[in-house]
């Protein structure tokens, strides 16, 4: 008996006594655009406890610095008494904690960006992007705990996808929330207002859309519309791996896309999206995050997840986690009956030829553009056209390349959605990690039972132009592919301020063998002084080898250029469907929808 009562002792005592967090988030005047933040940590052992505040925010490649937006952080014991705090580094902080079982830390977040993947707030209502708000204390990730949130007192309405507590309103005028970890609390987006809310299942999970901002938006079309995404989504892997789901639209002026979650997602559009060929392009976007519940968030690279949020997660991977999931966005609109086949071609030729017809496409290899998206895909400059290209479009190219593939290999009883189902399965289901670059090669190799060591060598870790006509065509789909060569001056010039300025320039161009740079002044075509309009004209009526002056300023120096004009080469894509009764059988299969 005493040995049961010790061990229901021992169980009690632990407990009792194990480390807790808690926050609890206000927000008593929005108008100053700041979010207050009060943590309560109990029963910490440790001599010094580390505050750390993450440097980036998880989907979003590129370290922001949120720490710069943190006040004054204060922190005290159980009987009130401050305890010494010091900022190690740029988003740490150290606690001497002098023996206190319970500390309470305070700090303020200045958020006035609307953006998806960071924090604002106004009088309007209030958004949390949960990376550059809450810090986390440092070896202790995996703790659970509660969020409490005290709305301002004009804000009616909470939505995320954190569980909460209760319905009902605690005595503070707080709404009490959970999560199982410091990655999930940061993973789940916060809209605090006065929004609108609607619901609708599909794929037996409830759906909870909250939308801030006018907009010309029909709630009915939208229950419609983005139940049959979810289900054309859903039934590529054929279970969806969430009980709800929320997905939280800002209706702004200039709209910045969207940023997926593990089981909600944020999207930003202009408030006017909502008719015609705008409204396919909002749907196209619901797909995209959507689709990322699987892709990226349960099927991903070793390196996204568990997150190191101090520094860059480098991954040569990013083409598959993005670009697959843009193939996807236009397939799935396919499926789900928003475009037609011919539609569904122009996207995809639409893509080929961005990707083909960009100078930097030939220079920086795929698997580059996603090792370096940190330091490059988030800080273009005026050189980046000749430089880089982007691995959601090119990898969106070799999405389908690999979808004939399989369709092919398996004479349209397989394509891509099955090789996902696999890495689905084995990596996340069983194993509960992400693959290495090593591994996804070779679950691609062993699922086609082909060798693709040259394949990725000369379109993944190279830049040399795929064989889409050869591959494609297997699938019943003719390229035609045409070159052109026409005279080309090669820089993009605006009117800024009443002033004719270079804004880029590309490489091996008329305009750079001419010496122009980029933020000169062009002030006259031979004796006539030009705007954007007429400097256009004068240069499309030149043919290669034709001469001409340019009177520029360059740092408030007037000088004159002599131009030759040269020509330039470019090659466009041409998709059509294979009318014949060739390939019929997996051309079919390939367009299917879920009819």
């Amino acid at each position: 008996m005493k040995n049961l009562l010790f061990s229901i002792f021992l169980i009690f005592s632990f407990f009792s006594f194990s480390q807790s967090v808690k926050y609890t988030l206000g927000m008593s005047k929005p108008q100053n655009h700041y979010f207050e933040v009060e943590m309560q940590l109990e029963n910490f052992k440790d001599k010094e406890i580390n505050l750390k505040l993450p440097v980036w925010a998880p989907g979003s490649y590129l370290v922001r610095e949120f720490s710069k937006n943190i006040n004054l952080v204060r922190a005290q014991d159980e009987n009130g008494k401050a305890l010494e705090i010091e900022k190690v580094t740029k988003n740490n902080w150290k606690i001497v904690r002098n023996k206190a079982k319970k500390i309470t830390v305070n700090y303020e977040v200045y958020a006035f960006e609307l953006t998806v993947r960071t924090s604002f707030l106004d009088l309007s209502h209030g958004f949390v992007s949960g990376s550059g708000v809450f810090m986390y204390v440092d070896g202790y990730k995996n703790l659970s705990g509660q969020l409490n949130i005290i709305p301002y007192y004009d804000f009616k309405k909470i939505s995320t996808s954190l569980d909460q507590v209760s319905e009902s309103i605690a005595q503070d005028g707080s709404f009490g929330f959970v999560f199982s970890n410091y990655d999930e609390l940061i993973d789940c987006p916060i809209e605090i207002g006065n929004h609108t809310v609607f619901s609708f299942n599909a794929a037996n999970v409830e759906h909870t859309v909250a939308i801030y901002g006018i907009g010309n938006y029909i709630l009915s079309d939208l229950q419609r519309d983005m139940a049959k995404i979810v289900e054309a989504a859903t039934d590529v892997f054929g279970q969806n791996p969430n009980k709800k789901y929320t997905f939280i639209i800002h209706n702004v002026v200039d709209g910045q896309g969207g940023l997926e979650h593990a089981n909600s997602s944020t999207l930003s559009v202009n408030r006017w999206s909502y008719e015609g060929a705008d409204y396919l392009d909002f749907l196209s976007l619901v797909v995209h995050e959507y689709f990322h519940l699987w892709n990226v968030k349960r099927i991903r690279p070793k390196e996204l997840g568990p997150f190191d949020y101090d520094q860059e997660n480098y991954t040569s991977l990013l083409w598959v986690m993005e670009g697959f999931t843009s193939y996807y966005d236009k397939l799935l609109m396919l499926r789900a009956g928003f475009y037609t086949p011919e539609k569904f071609l122009s996207k995809l030729q639409g893509s080929i030829n961005y990707v083909e017809g960009t100078i930097g496409s030939r220079v920086q290899p795929l698997a580059h553009a996603s090792f370096d998206a940190w330091i490059k895909a988030y800080r273009t400059n005026e050189n980046s056209s000749n430089t880089q290209m982007t691995y959601y479009s090119r990898g969106a190219t070799m999405a389908a390349l690999f979808d004939a593939l399989i369709i092919e290999k398996y004479d349209a009883t397989k394509c891509l959605d099955h090789f996902l189902q696999i890495l689905y399965d084995k990596y996340y289901i069983k194993l509960n990690r992400g693959f290495t670059d090593d591994e996804f090669k070779s679950e691609l190799e062993a699922f086609l039972d082909t060798d693709l060591d040259s394949f990725f060598k000369d379109y993944i870790d190279g830049v040399m132009v795929p064989k889409y006509e050869e591959i494609l065509s297997k699938i019943g789909v003719k390229l035609a592919a045409t070159t052109s060569e026409k005279s080309s001056f090669g820089a993009n010039c605006e009117n800024v301020s009443g002033k004719l300025m270079v804004q880029t320039i590309k490489s091996n161009s008329t305009a750079e063998s001419a010496g122009l740079s980029v933020n000169d002044e062009i002030i006259a075509f031979e004796t006539f002084r030009v705007d954007k309009a007429s400097f256009e004209a004068f240069v499309s009526g030149m043919v290669a080898g034709d001469q001409f002056y340019l009177m520029i300023s360059r740092d408030d120096i007037v000088q004159v250029l002599t131009v030759e004009m040269q020509n330039a080469l470019s090659t466009s894509y041409l998709l059509e469907l294979d009318s014949t009764e060739a390939n019929s059988k997996k051309r079919n299969y390939w367009l299917r929808t879920l009819d």
